[in-house]
């Protein structure tokens, strides 16, 4: 039972919902992004690059026809699916840039102002005034 009081005691603590909380969103960002890169952003560079799909880029390793479809060649054998490889690596710079906003936005409003310089000791006041007192003489 005393395992049993410390896994709940491990489990409800902040830092570990936390961190759960993290993964499901994560999770469920990754599937935005990863539609971004697959939906929008691949056939329009692909568009760019005279209309080709980068997901079927392959290099045949079972002397596969270079002609077939990245689907049609994995049934056939073993492939070097690079294209399909520069996909998720893009993926994976738009989603660390995404996040690297969101660090940057999540740090700069927990800045706190700058605190207001603290006022000089009396015995500074004090000679101040005094001085200002002379001066008027």
């Amino acid at each position: 039972m005393a395992i049993m009081r410390e896994f709940k005691a491990f489990i409800t603590r902040g830092n570990v919902m936390d961190l759960a909380v993290g993964v499901i969103i994560g999770l469920a960002f990754n599937k935005i992004v990863d539609s971004l890169v697959q939906d929008i952003i691949m056939p329009v560079v692909g568009k760019v690059f005279g209309g080709l799909d980068f997901s079927n880029y392959y290099v045949p390793l079972n002397h596969q026809d270079p002609n077939l479809t990245l689907l049609e060649a994995k049934k056939l054998g073993a492939v070097l699916a690079y294209g399909n490889f520069l996909t998720i690596i893009l993926n994976f710079l738009i989603l660390a840039f995404i996040i690297f906003q969101m660090v940057r936005l999540v740090n700069r409003a927990r800045r706190e102002p700058d605190p207001l310089p603290a006022p000089p000791p009396e015995d500074v006041m004090l000679l101040r005034e005094i001085r200002d007192v002379l001066k008027n003489r």
